[in-house]
């Protein structure tokens, strides 16, 4: 191991390590690593498109999208809940489809309200945490042909909530991306936790922090659905950066209210890599990770990524966000790393996969002007599989915000533009996009504008 921690003793990138050993067809050689993230999955076929061709612009300036296919505004902040508890939340993030009877599609939503949130999730009995808490959930449900049916507070009173995850029994994992104890910033009970949601009955999970799964803040997780291992990423904003997770619950696959029963909480160490940042070659692959227990997983006195992992320390990485499960490994997402801010390098997005099997880590992209994969931006953040056979990336940056689709032969391609601008005609800025899924059936595209908060539902010809 090299002291900047590549495995090859080289911080080159793939496209020039293949420049060098003569190789040709760049974008062959890439094909392998992208393909790793769809082996077993449903998303295991390549139609073999590169897009859907150009964004068409919106006459009515919210959602730009290729030609053929079209949008419907599902819900946006501001206007009335159909239970009638109050306005939309503001902050639309992350986010699932769940199948439910008839047909039918229940929307599980984030709201990532801090203390100073424009419009909170209403504070309804037994549904709320900390009164004083403005973030929450609130969950949609669809008829089969995607008419609203309902849409209600799911969960109020939390913090934050950024992303999260499904569980194999049908309930969302909303994370709260913040460590604020109770006194601050108004609070009246510690936040930084984990919450269970079940979309179609809230009342059946209500507001109960899962505390065994650690008090950080938490953006996305991930479950295996073999053994029930919940995977966690950090994104903490400064140094020392965020940690990658895993929970070994006392009470694995035992649906809902499973995670109660509590468990272990780990960090992952790769030895010798003190950063992820420092890999940059696709492909680079470590079969020695180990998992630490976490000392002290509320983080009473001291965040976790501040904790005592003796003498080997733990692995660290910026940015930590978007976080899945397939093909029996899970992947996760570093945005960007920025050595001006303490990263031990730059980058524009990784995207790394853990096999448990092996133990075995892979780098399995890198997003940037110097390597085979190319965002037209940087930052990619919420992030899934497309029945196309590829990916959908939210982008999380600068300018104009996009939903950006990647083929499996790694090429990139434009699926949506957001036109709201929430800046001035003289200085615009567009909101982010966010939580992009599919329905159960794989024909609904389902993604939330951050900034004003909306949640659109975009059908076309995905198959095509």
């Amino acid at each position: 191991m090299s002291e900047n921690g590549s495995p090859h003793g080289s911080t080159a990138t793939r496209r020039q390590m293949l420049a060098r050993s003569g190789a040709v067809g760049v974008g062959i050689a890439f094909t392998g690593a992208l393909s790793e993230l769809f082996t077993g999955t449903s998303a295991a076929q390549d139609l073999g498109h590169s897009g859907y061709g150009p964004l068409v612009p919106d006459p009515h300036g919210l959602l730009d999208l290729p030609r053929g296919f079209r949008y419907k505004v599902l819900s946006k902040e501001g206007d009335q809940l159909r239970s009638g508890e109050g306005p939309v939340p503001s902050n639309h993030d992350g986010m699932a489809a769940f199948a439910g009877r008839q047909g039918r599609t229940h929307l599980v939503r984030n709201h990532e309200n801090r203390n100073t949130g424009r419009v909170p999730v209403p504070v309804i009995d037994g549904l709320t945490y900390d009164p004083q808490g403005k973030g929450g959930c609130t969950a949609l449900t669809l008829d089969r042909s995607g008419r609203v049916l309902s849409e209600r507070v799911a969960i109020a009173g939390t913090a934050v909530n950024c992303a999260g995850g499904p569980t194999p029994w049908h309930t969302w994992l909303t994370c709260e991306e913040t460590e604020d104890k109770a006194g601050t910033n108004g609070y009246t009970k510690d936040h930084g936790f984990i919450f269970e949601v079940d979309g179609a009955d809230p009342r059946r999970t209500g507001a109960v922090p899962l505390t065994a799964m650690g008090r950080f803040q938490h953006e996305a997780i991930a479950v295996d659905p073999k053994r029930g291992v919940v995977y966690e990423t950090e994104d903490a904003f400064e140094r020392p950066f965020g940690l990658f997770y895993r929970f070994l619950p006392k009470k694995p696959l035992g649906g809902t209210g499973s995670l109660r029963a509590g468990g272990t909480l780990q960090a992952m160490r790769v030895p010798g890599v003190p950063d992820l940042s420092s890999i940059q070659e696709i492909g680079a692959r470590f079969d020695d990770v180990e998992w630490v227990d976490v000392p002290d997983p509320l983080a009473v006195e001291t965040p976790i990524r501040f904790q005592d992992f003796g003498p080997k320390g733990i692995t660290h990485a910026q940015k930590l966000e978007g976080c899945y499960w397939g093909g029996g490994s899970v992947y996760f997402v570093s945005s960007f790393a920025h050595a001006s801010e303490g990263s031990a390098a730059d980058h524009y997005g990784q995207i790394w996969r853990y096999d448990p099997d092996r133990r075995r880590l892979t780098l399995v992209i890198v997003f940037g002007p110097d390597t085979d994969i190319q965002l037209p931006g940087e930052s990619p953040d919420n992030i899934c599989l497309a029945p196309s056979g590829g990916l959908m990336v939210c982008e999380d940056g600068g300018g104009a915000q996009h939903v950006y689709g990647v083929t499996r032969r790694g090429e990139v391609y434009p699926m949506a533009r957001n036109r709201q601008n929430v800046g001035t005609p003289e200085e615009p800025e567009w909101g982010e996009f966010a939580g992009v899924t599919f329905s159960p059936d794989g024909r609904t595209m389902y993604v939330n504008c951050y900034d004003p908060g909306t949640t659109f539902a975009v059908t076309g010809p995905w198959r095509r």
